[in-house]
């Protein structure tokens, strides 16, 4: 008896101590009644108390966070960052308002875009501050995987004869608003086939030969239908993978192939015609799905380079009319290579599991109750883990902190 005994503390303290080392790694801004909080391991820290914060991102080192401070009605969007070393919010100009912003992936450098104009921030003592102007006419941005330049977009112009082209450009950070340093890298040549105002929502593949990116018509089209591109990094090779709808996380490159998942499928509405699909490229013409007939993937994250986590609800083709359903979803494995499929996450009747995020092995998704607008931040170590909750009444999915930067 005293032998079973031993055995079965042993076990608990085996099974307490693999919960414990899954999440003493992890660290996690995110908002609380529209405050900034860290979480570090299992300590939780408020940073404000007088904003309303949203869109945390952490810097390259983890040393700072920016995020904006609005209103509720999104009328403001004002630039803060809090620095982790010195315990400070601050703002690193007088005054910033942005919805655009994006830390460098090789030092603590931020660019943001206001009104247009492209900017990055210089250095004060440490830390990001002040600002240099960088480009004009800029409609949306990314780094370039070196930190040493930008893609950015313009918006197309309306002429009589209709809407002109979308150009891409390449754009060094020391451009300085030069129009000799500015090089283009693209033209979108719009048509019945492919039409389009603008491009965004760049993201690069992990070895930074390719970035994909949406093509969006105008506001209303754009609600339905935007067009998935991936572009080569010279601007030599151009593809049109599919249509899908404008929601950025929907949009992820394999970890360590040239892979692109993606959420396809046209309607804005979420109860049918949402299908997990993953293109080889540059031969996107090997496109695969795998969400089976009668379901809807609503959100994906890559595990590993052959395993996907989507949140996954079953269709509902009835609706036609009247408030919108809630899309009730679960998160699911697919083996991409056997196709073999299992769930993941199992929520409790009325609550849904979604944004999948995967840091090291560690799988994080948001729990909501239908009836709520605040959820929970919930864990497992790997597919076959324990399920374990981690953060209490949050607003939206945390920002994760990794080894390698922003997620």
């Amino acid at each position: 008896m005293v032998f079973r005994i031993i055995v079965l503390l042993l076990f608990l303290s085996f099974q307490f101590t693999t919960m414990v080392s899954a999440t003493s790694s992890l660290t996690a801004a995110f908002t609380r009644d529209h405050q900034l909080w860290v979480k570090n391991g299992e300590t939780e820290i408020q940073l404000t108390e007088d904003k309303y914060v949203y869109s945390p991102k952490w810097s390259y080192d983890g040393r700072f966070i920016a995020y904006l401070s609005g209103d509720e009605l999104g009328e403001k969007a004002d630039l803060f960052i809090y620095d982790t070393k010195e315990k400070e919010n601050y703002q690193p100009y007088v005054s910033v308002e942005t919805t655009n912003f994006k830390w460098s992936p090789v030092k603590n450098q931020l660019a943001y875009n206001m009104n247009g104009v492209l900017n990055i921030t210089k250095m004060e003592e440490g830390r990001p501050y002040g600002f240099e102007n960088v480009a004009l006419g800029v409609s949306d941005f990314e780094w370039f995987p070196n930190g040493r330049e930008f893609i950015v977009s313009s918006r197309a112009s309306l002429r009589p004869t209709g809407w002109g082209p979308v150009p891409l450009y390449r754009v060094p950070i020391d451009a300085n608003l030069s129009e000799q340093q500015v090089k283009p890298l693209f033209t979108l040549q719009t048509d019945q086939d492919l039409f389009a105002v603008s491009a965004s929502d760049f993201k690069w593949s992990s070895d930074g030969k390719w970035v994909s990116f949406l093509a969006t018509p105008t506001a209303s089209l754009s609600n339905d239908s935007n067009t998935l591109c991936v572009l080569s990094s010279e601007g030599e090779d151009f593809q049109v993978i599919g249509n899908m709808l404008w929601y950025q996380d929907w949009i992820k490159w394999a970890p360590s192939a040239n892979k692109l998942a993606y959420i396809s499928g046209e309607g804005r509405f979420f109860v049918e015609n949402k299908t997990t699909t993953i293109a080889d490229i540059p031969t996107s013409k090997k496109q695969k799905e795998y969400t089976p007939k009668g379901y809807v993937d609503l959100d994906l994250e890559w595990f590993s380079p052959d395993h996907v986590i989507v949140a996954r609800a079953k269709e509902n083709r009835e609706w036609d009319e009247g408030p919108v359903p809630t899309m009730f979803t679960e998160l699911y494995e697919i083996n991409i290579k056997t196709k073999q499929q299992k769930q993941v996450t199992f929520p409790p009747k009325n609550h849904f599991d979604l944004d999948p995020q995967v840091v090291d092995s560690t799988i994080t998704w948001f729990r909501q109750h239908e009836d709520r607008n605040k959820g929970e931040v919930w864990l497992k170590e790997g597919v076959s883990g324990q399920e374990r909750l981690w953060i209490k009444n949050v607003d939206a999915a945390p920002t994760f902190f990794t080894k390698s930067g922003n997620p």
